[in-house]
């Protein structure tokens, strides 16, 4: 088929890849020339495992174009997606305004009749107000062109993103056309080899809110395990035991319920709270949701407050080695990310901050810790001990998972661990005299020195 895939951000860019890695023939719309003209030569803007390679593999086989015309994108297109971003507004709602303005350039400039397809996360009713925005457009061309719009929203994680894709666990389509489903269907097929069971029609607005549930439900997990976690501290109990304990039934298993430092990246934050948004426009207090909201938000800073309670509440004179930027690993994405939080939380007290992290640093560096100058980048996580008082673990990249702890020792001026992912053995910590500390447990001490 031929597509066209309007916004070539995370969604956009690893959805337009795939659908050509399929064989299609897509070209993907940014309004952004410089950026296009970057995705043309292979270079991309995020990083994502495997999506550089097939950019570059679907560019050379002729199944992938960029472009910055919409009109001609349009020319000789089958199914139109939607995929520009869909950020916070002010009250916690999602900012529908590029959206809508991709529907009216449709609108402006379809010649044919088209299925349109919203890939972008929206809240309820904006296939409606899609479907208007491009009617509105047609009207003042005296055009009476057929459309169909379809919800299909993305389920991807960041880091599996290709995987996801290429491999999904379900495909939701929302569409009130069966020929459109069906059009859909034929386009995911190759997807589906063994079973197309795993695809699952609904009406639009059923699609639409699918989204959103599934997010808040996931988000619902981790604040719930973070929220026993603390409590676990508190009575003596050890969260990770616990976790293994419940995870064991099948009715909630192990997924998301690792406790940690609290939820970040593009779509947990955003949506919750455009759930609860939602709920509210319609008369009804989605007290759960928010809370949810509202624990993440404390959880963000209990690794800091743990660095406060140790060390005092002035940190002056003091740096910490802080391994781990992003979100989670296998991203550069550091939206929401506890690091954010943490690291603006000690440096507002005086400390000084000698950060690592693969991927993330530019992140931080140019946008979203580029007001704070307390806080100086190495290119290896060894680099950041050597003068810090203690090290923050707050993203378990793979390269953090086993570290030479005796080059720990050696390096920092304490023999102090904050662990915001509890991803290292409290035992083997002890009997190598370093104080830990994790979320959900009380503190590991080094018994070698009196306090």
């Amino acid at each position: 088929m031929n597509l066209t895939v309007i916004g070539t951000g995370y969604v956009g860019l690893v959805s337009g890849t795939c659908f050509a890695e399929m064989g299609n023939k897509v070209t993907c719309v940014d309004i952004d020339t410089i950026k296009i003209e970057n995705l043309k030569k292979g270079i991309i803007p995020i990083y994502e495992p495997g999506l550089s390679a097939m950019v570059k593999r679907t560019i050379n086989n002729n199944t992938l174009d960029f472009s910055s015309k919409l009109k001609e994108a349009l020319q000789k297109c089958d199914i139109a997606f939607i995929a520009v971003g869909t950020p916070m507004g002010e009250d916690g709602s999602a900012d529908l305004q590029y959206v809508l303005e991709v529907a009216r350039g449709i609108g402006r400039y379809m010649e044919h009749s088209l299925v349109i397809v919203n890939k972008s996360t929206v809240p309820v009713g904006t296939a409606d107000k899609v479907k208007t925005a491009i009617r509105e457009e047609l009207d003042k061309r005296n055009l009476d062109l057929e459309y169909h719009v379809v919800s299909n929203p993305e389920f991807l994680k960041e880091g599996d993103a290709i995987n996801d894709f290429l491999k999904p666990d379900r495909v939701v389509v929302g569409s009130d056309h069966e020929p459109t489903t069906e059009k859909i269907r034929s386009l995911y097929a190759p997807f589906f080899r063994s079973s197309m069971d795993r695809l699952i029609t609904m009406d639009v607005r059923s699609a639409e809110m699918t989204k959103y549930v599934a997010n808040a439900m996931l988000a619902t997990k981790i604040s719930f395990m973070n929220e026993v976690a603390n409590i676990c501290e508190r009575v003596g109990a050890d969260v990770n035991k616990v976790r293994i304990g419940i995870g064991s039934d099948h009715r909630i298993g192990y997924s998301f319920i690792y406790p940690g430092a609290g939820y970040g990246g593009s779509c947990f934050p955003k949506d919750v709270k455009a759930l609860h948004r939602t709920a509210a426009e319609h008369g009804y207090q989605a007290e759960l949701i928010n809370a949810v909201e509202e624990v993440n938000d404390r959880q963000k800073l209990v690794i800091a407050h743990k660095v406060i309670d140790r060390f005092g509440e002035d940190l002056s004179g003091k740096t910490f080695a802080v391994w781990g930027l992003s979100f989670k690993p296998q991203t550069d994405d550091m939206r929401e990310a506890p690091a954010i939080y943490i690291i603006k939380e000690l440096t507002s007290r005086g400390a000084k901050i000698k950060a690592y992290d693969p991927k993330a640093m530019e992140e931080a560096r140019h946008y979203y810790l580029k007001d704070v100058a307390a806080v100086t980048y190495y290119n290896s996580k060894y680099e950041t001990l050597p003068g810090s008082d203690a090290m923050i673990l707050l993203t378990e990249w793979k390269e953090f998972r086993s570290p030479d702890f005796e080059e720990l020792k050696t390096q920092l001026k304490e023999s102090v661990i904050f662990d915001g992912r509890n991803q290292y053995n409290d035992l083997l910590l002890q009997d190598l005299g370093f104080e830990y500390f994790q979320i959900g447990k009380k503190t590991i001490k080094n018994l070698t020195k009196a306090y």
